[in-house]
């Protein structure tokens, strides 16, 4: 493995970026916890975010912070699909599996939306059902978030499509 600053990555992915606040922001809406500030790219570290008012329930939490993992892995596939299964390959399918495979990387939550989950499910005011689910997916997050320093995030993306290809191709 060769090593690239985040920032590279993080120009390189800057679709991923974008779609993962505009998923924060929706999840936001969704829950009705008001959005006060949102910087959906920059070079700087974090790469985007939104600030957002403090979440009053587990529910709100989890989808807020869970969000982007299912809208860019929806959207990344959706963008994907038609780049990878197209009969010709050309400038438009490169571009489309480019932004598929860039969404993508960019599912997992980061590590503070994590560490917010983590708290919730330390209290107790989440019943134990809730825990025993949301647990070990966060857990798992935290594994995929922590692990893009080894390129997980791109790992992630490209076995999503391969298997979503072979589903397909199964069909």
């Amino acid at each position: 493995m060769y090593f690239i600053p985040g920032i590279i990555i993080a120009i390189a992915t800057f679709p991923g970026v974008i779609i993962h606040e505009l998923a924060h922001q929706l999840a936001c809406r969704l829950m009705k916890v008001p959005v006060f500030k949102v910087c959906y790219f920059t070079v700087k570290r974090p790469n985007g975010y939104v600030v957002h008012d403090k979440t009053k329930t587990f529910k709100q939490t989890v989808v807020i912070s869970m969000g982007p993992f299912i809208v860019n892995t929806v959207i990344g596939l959706l963008l994907y699909i038609p780049g990878h299964f197209s009969v010709k390959t050309g400038f438009i399918e490169c571009l489309l599996i480019w932004l598929g495979i860039s969404i993508m990387m960019h599912a997992f939550p980061s590590q503070q939306d994590l560490k917010h989950v983590f708290a919730h499910l330390k209290t107790k005011k989440v019943n134990f059902l809730a825990k025993i689910i949301v647990f070990p997916i966060t857990c798992i997050m935290w594994v995929g978030t922590v692990g893009s320093v080894v390129w997980l995030d791109l790992g992630y993306a490209v076995l999503i499509a391969k298997l979503v290809e072979i589903a397909i191709v199964s069909a």
